[in-house]
C-alpha cells in the first residue's frame, strides 16, 4: 500500500516536467540529433553551418577587440547599447593591387539587413621623415575616398563620386577610418553597381604630395592584420530588449548544483531522478552549450562554449516573493491548492528574465562576423 502511494505521488508531482522519452533506435537519434542542429541554426539565423576556414586564418584585431568590448569571455552581452544595430561584417579588399582601388564582395550580407553604417578601414603604414622646403611649410595633405562608378573614367567627375574626404598629418601611422555608408546602400540594391572605391591623397591647395609619404597598406603585399577592410554596421530586424550583464541578480541556488543524475528514491528499482526537481525551489541550474561537442568549433570563433542557464524546481502553495511568482502565478496557484479544477496545475518554474549572447565566427566567404542573440540566456526563475 506505501509502495502505490508512493507510485501515485511521483506521479502528481510531474505537472511541469514532461516524462523523459523512451530510448529511440540508433537511425531515429541521428534523424533526431540532425533535426536539433538544423533547429539550432535556425535560432543563430544560419541557413547552413559555414564550412571551416581552409587555412589557419586569424580574424581581424578589430572584430575581436569589439568583440571584447561587446561581450564577456562567455559571450554573454555587457551593455546592449554598445552595438549599432545586432551585426557587425568585415570583409577584407579582394582587388589584391597596389593601386589605391579597392573592391569588396557583399554576397553574404541578407536581403533583410538594414544598412546602418559602413566604414572603409585603411591602415596608413610608417615612412621616412618628410625633407624639402615643401614638408617644412605643410604638414598635412588631404585624403579623399570615392564611390567608383565608371572604371573608365576615373579622370572625370561622371566615374567617380566623393564620399568623404579628411586632412591628415603628413607623418605617422596607424588606422584610418572614412565613412561610406551611402556606397555600400547603393550596391546592395543594385549588387551590379559595385565597382569599388578609388582613394586619393593630395596636398592642400590640390598640391601634389610624394607617394611615398603617405602609403596604407594594401590587400597583396601586406601582412592581413593590415589589409584594407570594410566594416558593416547592419540590424536584421531581431534585435529585442535585452538587459546588462550588470543588471543580472545574484541567483546563487541556496543549494548545490544538481549533478546530472541525483539520487532518489527508487520504486520497483527504477530511479525516478527527475521528481527530485519537484521537491526543491524553483532556482537556475548550469546548462552549458558547448560548440566544439556540437560540431562548430571549426567556423566559430567565441565563444567556445557558454552557460545558457535553465530554471528546475517546484512552485508549491503559498508562493513566496523569492518565487518572483506572476500574480497569474498566484491565483493559478490558489485555484490548484483549492482544487477549484481539475484541469489547473501548479505554476511551472521559467525563465522571467533572458539576456543576449554574442558570436564571433567565419561565415561561408572566410567573412569574420559579429552578431549578437537576445533570449539565449536565463538570467532568472520564477513561478510562471
Amino acid at each position: 500500500m506505501l509502495r502505490l502511494l508512493l507510485l501515485l505521488l511521483l506521479a502528481r508531482l510531474q505537472s511541469c516536467n514532461p516524462r523523459p522519452p523512451n530510448v529511440l533506435p540508433e537511425e531515429d537519434s541521428e534523424d533526431t540529433r540532425t533535426e536539433a542542429l538544423r533547429r539550432l541554426l535556425e535560432v543563430f539565423g544560419i541557413e547552413d553551418p559555414p564550412r571551416s576556414p581552409h587555412h589557419i586564418k586569424q580574424p581581424p584585431q578589430y572584430m575581436v577587440d569589439l568583440y571584447n568590448t561587446v561581450a564577456g569571455a562567455d559571450g554573454i552581452t555587457k551593455d546592449p547599447d554598445i552595438l549599432e544595430g545586432n551585426t557587425v561584417r568585415s570583409f577584407l579588399d579582394k582587388t589584391h593591387s597596389d593601386e589605391m582601388h579597392f573592391l569588396f564582395i557583399l554576397s553574404s550580407v541578407a536581403k533583410n539587413e538594414r544598412i546602418l553604417t559602413a566604414e572603409l578601414h585603411l591602415f596608413r603604414l610608417r615612412t621616412k621623415v618628410a625633407e624639402g622646403p615643401f614638408y617644412k611649410r605643410h604638414h598635412f595633405c588631404q585624403v579623399s575616398v570615392y564611390q567608383v562608378l565608371d572604371k573608365n573614367k576615373l579622370d572625370s567627375f561622371e566615374g567617380k563620386k566623393l564620399l568623404a574626404a579628411r586632412l591628415i598629418a603628413l607623418q605617422g601611422s596607424g588606422w584610418e577610418v572614412f565613412g561610406i555608408t551611402q556606397a555600400v546602400r547603393d550596391w546592395m540594391e543594385e549588387d551590379s553597381s559595385n565597382h569599388g572605391l578609388l582613394v586619393t591623397v593630395r596636398g592642400l591647395g590640390s598640391a601634389p604630395v610624394d607617394p611615398s609619404m603617405v602609403r596604407f597598406a594594401s590587400g597583396r603585399d601586406h601582412h592581413e592584420s593590415k589589409k584594407p577592410m570594410l566594416v558593416l554596421f547592419t540590424d536584421d530586424g531581431r534585435r529585442g530588449a535585452a538587459l546588462p550583464i550588470s543588471s543580472l541578480p545574484d541567483l546563487s541556488p541556496k543549494t548545490p548544483d544538481l549533478p546530472a543524475e541525483p539520487l532518489v528514491p527508487e520504486v520497483n528499482g527504477a530511479r525516478t531522478a527527475r521528481s527530485l526537481d519537484r521537491f526543491l525551489p524553483c532556482q537556475r541550474q548550469l546548462l552549458s552549450v558547448d560548440f566544439e561537442e556540437i560540431g562548430w568549433s571549426g567556423w566559430i570563433i567565441s565563444p567556445k562554449s557558454y552557460n545558457a542557464y535553465h530554471c528546475k524546481g517546484s512552485c508549491p502553495f503559498p508562493l513566496g516573493e523569492n518565487m518572483r511568482p506572476t500574480n497569474h502565478a498566484t491565483v493559478q496557484s490558489i485555484i490548484n491548492a483549492l482544487k477549484l479544477s481539475q484541469d489547473v496545475s501548479s505554476p511551472c518554474c521559467v525563465p522571467d528574465k533572458l539576456f543576449s549572447i554574442n558570436l564571433l565566427y567565419f561565415d561561408d566567404d572566410e567573412n569574420v562576423v559579429l552578431k549578437q542573440y537576445d533570449d539565449m540566456v536565463a538570467g532568472s526563475c520564477g513561478c510562471h
